[in-house]
């Protein structure tokens, strides 16, 4: 297939791609159609991982998990070319992040790092930090911080790493780094549902209750209407947010009545 030679074709066609991969998952071979349409388009690691985390969310979203689709195997094998290779390395290790697979991720990455006849691209290295940081591993907050150092301001990259330090609850000083991470020009933490989401868990951690129900709330209201993927996970932050405001006060409450300092 001879790629497409000017600006105009090539965005058409990724789009098309795009379309088709978000749209078909009840097709069981459209992680290799959407190899075989990056591949023609010579996709670089930042389309790649635009669309193949779009559409790992979406076939996951449709019950149809690109993990029943494509195995260890898939990711691993050596007889491909890098830019099919890479993609479905992108769609499996996204699909172990959205279910939350970190020691998997782990392993995996650190196996395909063993196996690539090249260095691991910018996205694949952030998934695997999001994995150490998802087991509170402080190594992660070192490759983390490799990645920045390489990755710009490219959103798909940085929401990866705002995840891990989300989910790392025992990271030191994890609170603290998605916060500075989260006012990244690309993360639109403003208007963002997902990056205010995150916002409001760390500022419960530290103990910051209005301004996480404040975040929290402005999450809810960002939220495209009729949208339920995530309404749930925020509800719950916000119902976490005020429990532990709750509680905290009932122990002021506590220690004044019985004469402890605060």
């Amino acid at each position: 297939m001879t790629p497409p030679t000017n600006r105009s074709d090539r965005a058409g066609a990724l789009r098309k791609a795009r379309a088709r991969a978000t749209a078909t998952a009840d097709d069981p071979s459209w992680p290799l159609h959407l190899a075989e349409d990056l591949h023609g388009i010579r996709a670089d690691w930042k389309t790649s991982a635009e669309v193949c985390a779009d559409a790992a969310w979406a076939a996951r979203s449709a019950g149809r998990s690109v993990l029943g689709l494509l195995s260890p195997e898939d990711v691993l094998a050596t007889n491909r070319d890098p830019i099919t290779t890479r993609t479905l390395a992108h769609l499996y290790l996204s699909a172990l992040r959205f279910d939350f697979r970190c020691p998997t991720l782990q392993r995996l990455v650190e196996q395909l790092a063993q196996t690539a006849r090249q260095p691991l691209d910018c996205y694949t290295r952030a998934l695997y930090a999001f994995a150490l940081l998802g087991q509170s591993r402080p190594e992660g907050l070192a490759v983390m911080d490799e990645v920045l150092s390489e990755a710009e301001e490219h959103p798909k990259t940085l929401h990866v790493l705002l995840h891990g330090l989300w989910l790392g609850q025992n990271l030191d000083q994890g609170a603290e780094r998605l916060l500075a991470l989260s006012s990244r020009p690309a993360l639109a933490a403003d208007s963002d549902p997902i990056v205010l989401f995150r916002v409001a868990g760390a500022l419960r951690r530290l103990g910051r209750y209005d301004e996480g129900l404040g975040a929290i709330d402005r999450a809810i209201d960002c939220l495209p209407p009729g949208d339920v993927s995530v309404h749930a996970d925020l509800v719950r932050e916000r119902s976490l947010i005020c429990a532990a405001r709750d509680l905290q006060q009932y122990l002021s409450t506590i220690r004044t009545s019985s004469g402890v300092p605060s």
